[in-house]
This record gives C-alpha cells, sequence and structure tokens, in this order.
C-alpha cells in the first residue's frame, strides 16, 4: 500500500500543528502508523491523498451515521450557504431544529444549540450546578466529556489510548469537585452519596459507554442512578454526543427506557458540521441566560449552515425508522464474525468494539487490561485489506446505512482470516 503522498503532508503538518493533527488519536501513534490524509469520501468509503480506497468503520467518529456525502444534507448545506455563511442572529432554523429534536427526545423540554460536544457537558454540567446551588459532580471511570477542565479525570478515548491520567494545565482546584465512581458499579456511587449527598449537583454518564470503547450499562444500572439522584435531589446527565439519535430516534434514554434530567448531544444531529446541543427539564434550563443567571454565549451557535445539515440528516432519520433494525443487523453480522474468530466484543446497535483481552469489558480497569500491541497489529492487518478502523483500542466502529452487505461480507471475511495470518506469523518466528 502505497501512502508516500500522505507521509509527505503529514511532514508538513508537523511543522504547523502539535503531533501534525488537530485531535490527538488521529496522530496514530499508539498503532505505529502515519495518519492518513483523506482527500475525499462518499457512501461507506474514503479515499487518501495517494488514491487507496478504503471501507470506513469511523465515520468522522460518528456523525455520519447515513454515510459519507448523502446527497439531501449536501443540498442543505449548499442551499444554506447561498444566503449566507453565518448571521450571528437569530433565524427559523434554529426553531426547526429544536422542534424536530424535541419531538424525539421529550426530555429536552428547552434546549441551546452550540458549537461542540465539550461545549454542551460544558455548559449542562454548569446549568445543573445552577439550578441546584451545590458544586461537586459525580463521573465514571473510562468516561469521556469531552475537553473542559473540571472532567479530564479518568477520562477515557484519547486519555486513555495515551495512558494520560489526568492532562497537564489543569489546576487541582479544577477537578477538587469531581467525583470519581465506577462504571457499572452501583456501591461506588452509593458510598460517594452517602459521604457528599446535599453537596452533589449532578451525576454525569455515557449511557452507554464508547470511550474507553463500547461497554453497555449493566442491566439496573440506569435505573439505579434515576433512583439515587432524585433521592438526592440531583441532576441526572446523560451524554450522548455519541448515543443520541445512533441507538435509537429518542437516543440512549429510549432505548434503555430510562430519561435523565438534562442531555447533552453532538455528532449526529449535526450531521457531519460542528453542532451541539444540551437540554432537559424547563424549570433547569430555564436558569440559563437570559432567562436566568447561568451563563453561557456563542457567537457562531446555531449556525445557519450546520444547522440546515442537522435538519436533512433527522428528516431522513425520521423518515427512514427501519434504518435502526437495519443498522443492527448489519451490527450483529459483524459481530457474529468476530466472535467465531475468538475474539472478545462489546456491541450495542451500530457501536462495536473489539478487545484483545482475556475477560468480557464492563468498566475501565477491565478495559485497560486490553493488549493495545496485539490491537495495533490488528489496526495494521485491517488498514493493509482496505478497512479503515479508529486507531485506538479504547474507541466505537461504527456501521451507517451506506455500509453494503457486500463491504460487510468482504469485511467479515477479512476477520475471519487474522488469526490463522497471525498464527502462521507466529509459528515462523518460533
Amino acid at each position: 500500500m502505497n501512502t508516500k503522498k500522505s507521509e509527505a503532508l503529514y511532514q508538513s503538518a508537523l511543522n504547523f500543528m502539535p503531533g501534525g493533527v488537530n485531535s490527538p488519536v488521529r496522530a496514530c501513534k499508539n498503532v505505529g502508523k502515519t495518519p492518513l490524509f483523506i482527500e475525499r469520501a462518499e457512501g461507506d468509503k474514503i479515499i487518501d491523498a495517494d488514491g487507496n480506497e478504503y471501507i470506513d468503520y469511523v465515520c468522522s467518529w460518528g456523525p455520519n451515521i447515513l454515510g459519507h456525502g448523502r446527497k439531501e444534507i449536501i443540498e442543505a448545506v449548499k442551499h444554506s450557504c447561498d444566503n449566507g455563511l453565518t448571521f450571528g442572529a437569530c433565524h427559523r432554523g434554529e426553531i426547526a431544529l429544536a422542534e424536530i429534536i424535541q419531538r424525539n427526545i421529550p426530555s429536552m423540554e428547552m434546549l441551546r444549540l452550540v458549537n461542540s460536544g465539550t461545549e454542551a457537558v460544558m455548559s449542562a454540567v454548569r446549568a445543573a450546578r445552577g439550578y441546584t446551588g451545590r458544586d461537586k459532580i459525580i463521573k465514571f471511570e473510562g468516561c469521556y466529556h469531552g475537553h473542559s477542565d473540571g472532567l479530564l479525570v479518568r477520562a477515557g478515548s484519547g486519555l486513555l489510548t495515551g495512558a494520560i491520567p489526568d492532562s497537564a494545565g489543569v489546576p487541582k482546584g479544577y477537578t477538587e469537585n469531581t467525583l470519581l465512581a465506577v462504571y457499572n458499579s452501583e456501591q461506588s456511587v452509593t458510598e460517594l452519596f452517602e459521604k457528599y449527598g446535599n453537596e452533589i449537583a449532578a451525576v454525569i454518564i455515557e449511557p452507554c459507554a464508547a470511550n474507553m470503547g463500547v461497554v453497555p450499562p449493566k442491566k439496573g444500572f440506569l435505573e439505579f442512578l434515576r433512583s439515587i439522584t432524585e433521592q438526592y435531589q440531583s441532576i441526572l446527565i446523560f451524554d450522548e454526543v455519541i448515543t443520541g439519535f445512533r441507538l435509537s430516534l429518542g437516543g440512549a434514554q429510549q432505548y434503555y427506557g430510562v430519561t435523565p434530567d438534562l442531555t447533552t448531544l453532538g455528532k449526529i444531529v449535526g450531521g457531519g458540521m460542528p453542532l451541539a446541543v444540551y437540554g432537559g427539564k424547563r424549570e433547569i434550563m430555564e436558569c440559563v441566560a437570559p432567562l436566568g443567571s447561568v451563563y453561557q454565549a456563542g457567537t457562531l451557535s446555531g449556525n445557519p449552515a450546520a444547522v440546515s445539515a442537522g435538519l436533512a440528516a433527522l428528516s431522513i432519520l425520521k423518515s427512514e425508522p427501519e434504518l435502526y433494525e437495519q443498522l443492527d443487523k448489519k451490527g450483529e453480522v459483524l459481530e457474529k464474525a468476530f466472535v467465531e474468530s475468538g475474539f472478545n466484543v462489546n456491541r450495542v446497535g451500530s457501536l462495536l468494539t473489539v478487545f484483545f483481552t482475556s475477560q468480557v469489558v464492563t468498566d475501565y480497569d477491565t478495559a485497560k487490561t486490553s493488549d493495545t500491541k496485539e490491537f495495533a497489529r490488528f489496526y495494521s492487518y485491517l488498514l493493509e485489506n482496505g478497512i479503515y478502523t479508529a486507531p485506538s483500542q479504547f474507541e466505537a466502529m461504527f456501521l451507517s446505512s451506506a455500509h453494503s452487505n457486500e463491504d460487510i461480507d468482504y469485511t467479515c471475511e477479512i476477520i475471519s482470516q487474522y488469526k490463522k495470518i497471525i498464527g502462521n506469523q507466529k509459528r515462523r518466528t518460533q
């Protein structure tokens, strides 16, 4: 596989950006590769600067549930751009997008459009603190909620990949009100509430974790969180930046049947453009300026081009409800191929992670037991066979409606050959 142009571009990028990238995992350091520079994408394929074509299971880290370059979304953005790129003012598209979000996620009685998942989560936590008058929050080890200072504690995703327990540059005081619990452990949460109950403003969780790899909640765990937060009059925040509109039209809260007080959305809600949302109970959101004293603002919030992309994407998802069942079946086919080949896999709907562990992954500690060197070998094998996945053990594979049965069957075939090839390689070196 010729990647000379990507390699040359990366050398140039190193002169301008830390690590040559604008988001750390893209640097591919943990898989020993040079980042690929992507020129274009269509459907379930991406093409790099050297002309190599790959079946894409990254899908821009989740937003492209409809595949790349969906015609209706592209046309909506083009039409919006014809009217201007940004107004810094109100426009009717904001209302239309808010309406379709609320219709599908009724718990978001009021909401605010922002620009990124980090911004949405940061703002939701601030609203929860403003509403309750309390300072402490509970987060779970291995759950990543963006890179705001108070939440970079035992986070997953790129931090877990790079073995960075916390981020430099975050003063101790910024995280002293962040309490850590163990994902899927009711006892760890109970102990924190027993000690700090009347000081806890909120519990924030990925209802299905996807940043230490895919780790689903144990049966009854989300219901437990709903109950204990109500008992202590704390706010339950679902970080659905990944799961929103992916597990179902109503997100993870519909999928699991548990309703939070506040929700954050990103990725799919922007249709491939930079857009995110936070919202929830009216009484909480009315604490946000200009109605209340919790301040949050953004020059590009509600950007018309991003809103048009989000509207187009959500409208398609609404008009094609069978898509979710189809995605689940595609995920089931991939999962079966992995299991039959002896892999340890977690899957929820169209989210899937293969772990190189000897045990089922249920939390941060079990995720960390994964053999990252073996993962790097597997990643390279897939890439060399035209399959593009995230360059991190602790990310998800994302499926889209554009993934054809033929491409999934090919992926399954490549998966089934891996153990045989690795076995032969090991025998030759012994």
